[in-house]
């Protein structure tokens, strides 16, 4: 963490937080020791973490006290849908069995291994402290909830840490509503974690804990494994290249072999249940907040060669990244190309369940500090997230729900908020004065991300000028 005296204040640097700081007497003054006392930046912001999801958590206590049924369209209705709870119910958990392992007239789990070790877990202690089934859906749903609320926790801590000279601007992280309505809708806040802590591990010259941490991120959720590809880019504008790619292949190994250690043990005892994962999700057609189900609907009809058109629209995108990244101005910052991957990835994907906005929201953060394009975007999101509830209700009472219509303009309402964040990222890309974080064409070591290519870059330099790349 910076020296106190040296952080940025966002009543002092963000218009919006300056405008809004007036109704509270103005900007903070010169005299202000920010961040003294009790009340760092990072005990603010977990507080206000701990907060924000558990206003969430309190959110779907309606479905919480009916139990989550799948008989009608309440938990559309009211909006408070968990995956966890069902997830529990019908995949054999309620009866003991051991995922990819026991499926009996239970589906496969159709889930990274490190998730269904979780749930495992958690099964276990559902069913030993409640007799009921609806009981053991529901303790299920608390155990990972709270789980869940650690992880965010963890969360804010890495995004305070790798903000620099900026704490404050996690703020933006713990106050996102995104992180409140759909928190608790899947496990993928605990990809999110993992994935942080490796950026903060690189971020801290650990490149080998970095690639641990992102590779049992990726043995929960597949995105983290995208975040090697900005890494291989920076490393790529680095001064001292071999220097820099000796790093990266630190980073590499480490997250191959952690993840290995945590795959082969079940794909060696359940190759059939190991398999369904990558099965289920090759198999999987346009769904639900996709914009490629946009024009399936608006073509009343399924898009041939489906597989190859998205790996096709994804490749282009990432090489569009890998091109921006090469001929920027001045190196990019290592979130801003994280943001744009994997935003990409979310948005040109077979599917965007509404907490795909959860692998977002800490990097837009550090990509992007600024609350007006923060604030847009995730007023798009919570558009999204109230319609796919909506639509999913008309399942059940068709008078109820939202017209497929509608529901297609929600999704590129979604759509066109990402997009939008995704431009300013890249208008700072390629106009570094008007990069909130590092204002102009120079200093590498102004990206807190910067980690091992700090050294890198100054290995690489003649003379005392600093290193652009």
């Amino acid at each position: 963490m910076e020296r106190q005296t040296d952080l940025v204040l966002p009543s002092r640097d963000d218009p919006v937080v300056a405008a809004g700081s007036e109704a509270i007497g103005g900007p903070a003054g010169r005299r202000l020791l920010p961040g003294t006392g009790w009340w760092t930046p990072a005990r603010v912001i977990v507080l206000l973490t701990v907060l924000v999801f558990s206003l969430g958590i309190a959110q779907r206590d309606y479905c919480r006290d009916i139990g989550w049924p799948r008989e009608n369209n309440l938990q559309y209705v009211h909006v408070c849908y968990s995956d966890m709870p069902h997830l529990y119910r019908e995949r054999g958990f309620a009866e003991g069995n051991v995922p990819y392992l026991d499926t009996g007239e239970y589906p496969r789990l159709e889930y990274p291994v490190l998730i269904g070790a979780v749930m495992t877990v958690t099964a276990e202690a559902a069913r030993a402290t409640e007799r009921t089934l609806t009981g053991q859906a529901v303790r299920f749903y608390d155990l990972n909830a709270w789980l869940m609320l650690l992880c965010a926790a963890v969360t804010a801590l890495a995004v305070v840490n790798l903000a620099g000279r900026r704490p404050w601007d996690a703020a933006l992280y713990a106050l996102a509503p995104g992180l409140a309505l759909t928190g608790t809708i899947n496990w993928d806040m605990m990809a999110v974690a993992f994935a942080m802590l490796g950026l903060l591990a690189w971020a801290r010259r650990r490149p080998l804990l970095a690639g641990a941490l992102l590779g049992l991120g990726t043995a929960a959720k597949l995105y983290p494994v995208l975040l090697l590809g900005p890494l291989f880019l920076v490393c790529l504008r680095a001064p001292d290249k071999r220097a820099a790619f000796s790093a990266l292949a630190k980073t590499v190994t480490g997250a191959a072999v952690a993840w290995l250690a945590v795959n082969v043990p079940v794909l060696l005892l359940a190759p059939n249940g190991w398999r369904a994962f990558w099965v289920f999700n090759e198999q999987r057609g346009a769904e639900f907040g996709s914009i490629w189900l946009v024009l399936e609907q608006a073509g009343q009809g399924k898009i041939p060669h489906f597989n190859l058109l998205v790996g096709g629209v994804l490749t282009a995108l990432f090489a569009g990244i890998a091109w921006l990244a090469l001929t920027a101005p001045a190196r990019p910052r290592l979130a801003q190309l994280a943001f744009l991957t994997v935003a990409a990835f979310a948005v040109f994907n077979k599917v965007y369940s509404p907490q795909y906005v959860l692998w977002l929201i800490p990097l837009a953060a550090l990509a992007r500090p600024r609350w007006r394009d923060f604030i847009a975007w995730q007023a798009c999101e919570v558009v999204y997230y109230l319609a796919v509830w909506y639509y999913l209700a008309g399942s059940y009472d068709p008078n109820r729900g939202l017209p497929v219509g509608l529901y297609s303009v929600a999704i590129m309402i979604h759509v066109a908020g990402t997009l939008y964040f995704a431009g300013m990222v890249i208008r700072d890309l390629l106009h570094p004065q008007h990069d909130p974080v590092r204002p102009g064409p120079d200093a590498l070591g102004q990206d807190p991300l910067s980690g091992p290519l700090v050294a890198a870059s100054r290995t690489g330099q003649t003379g005392g000028a600093p290193a652009v790349g």
